[in-house]
């Protein structure tokens, strides 16, 4: 898969194609509805599919302020695109003079202009140009103008609600990882750099992966079952805490994966850290001897639900 920006022009084999527009946070089973469609349209018609997504979020642009929300990063994105069957992802780099275009502007110089597109597909909420004053009845317009299909789809339920990514961080939020999972159809997963810590996971007979948690949404802290994916391949299980580490100072926010049964080194590597099951919250121990306790217990929960 080909991966485009809009600070440089679309090759002539990228352009003419069905483009799916939106942000596509999470991936979840709604936003693969709407990729789908244009992949079915773009084979249908020979030409190529594009999924067509914006960094930062511009929620990320507007209130920069905010709490983390990313539920994947880029590259993340960039991966389950390519396995959705997408030739390019294009992003649309969100800036002052993006979000000062008006809804015209953003059609006929971004979708028509950069682009050349022969047809979109999105969700019906979909809204676009400064201030959001975009919605489809103008895009459908704006498409029969200048020569190309739109094509909306309806929101995809489960278990009676509209999947969203707003439903994704709530269940994050709450401990609820396979809630999560359901949605995503995959569990959520965090990507980061094993850096070096203090070593106390060590010291106690659990030497753990140190990851930055970065913009990532923050799910709920405590410890979790995990499963980890090594560049090379491997998959480990393992427990891990996300957290601060309310027994040492100062706190820090980090991911904290111990694998079970391996005795490598990960320093600098990139791992992928699915949360698969919620064990616990985090909490203050009064003593190592009563954290080391606790942590043989939450390897041995963690083992019984990986298993389950």
């Amino acid at each position: 898969m080909q991966r485009l920006s809009s600070g440089s022009a679309v090759p002539d084999a990228f352009r003419g194609g069905y483009v799916a527009l939106g942000n596509f946070d999470g991936f979840h089973l709604g936003h693969q509805a709407v990729v789908g469609a244009a992949v079915a349209r773009a084979r249908d018609a020979g030409g190529p599919a594009i999924v067509a997504t914006f960094d930062p979020h511009p929620m990320r642009y507007f209130r920069p302020d905010s709490d983390w929300f990313r539920l994947t990063s880029l590259d993340q994105r960039a991966a389950l695109f390519a396995a959705a069957g997408v030739d390019a992802m294009y992003v649309f780099e969100f800036d002052a003079a993006l979000a000062a275009l008006s809804a015209e502007a953003f059609v006929a110089q971004c979708l028509v202009g950069d682009l050349g597109v022969a047809g979109v597909a999105t969700g019906e909420d979909f809204t676009f140009g400064k201030g959001r004053s975009g919605d489809i009845p103008l895009l459908r317009a704006l498409g029969a103008l200048n020569g190309f299909a739109v094509d909306t789809i309806s929101p995809v339920q489960l278990d009676g609600e509209t999947v969203s990514s707003t439903r994704i961080r709530e269940a994050l939020r709450a401990g609820d990882p396979r809630a999560a999972a359901r949605l995503l159809t995959r569990p959520y997963t965090i990507e980061g750099t094993v850096q070096h810590g203090d070593k106390v996971g060590r010291t106690l007979g659990y030497p753990t992966a140190n990851i930055d948690m970065a913009n990532y949404l923050r799910p709920r802290f405590g410890i979790y079952a995990v499963r980890g994916r090594l560049a090379d391949g491997r998959v480990l299980d393992g427990a891990a805490n996300l957290g601060v580490r309310p027994t040492f100072d100062p706190p820090r926010e980090l991911l904290e994966p111990y694998f079970f049964d391996f005795n490598g080194d990960l320093y600098g590597q990139s791992i992928a850290v699915e949360l698969i099951d919620f064990i616990r919250p985090e909490a203050k121990f009064d003593s190592l001897d009563a954290l080391k306790a606790q942590m043989a217990d939450d390897v041995a929960t963690a083992k019984r639900r990986l298993q389950s």
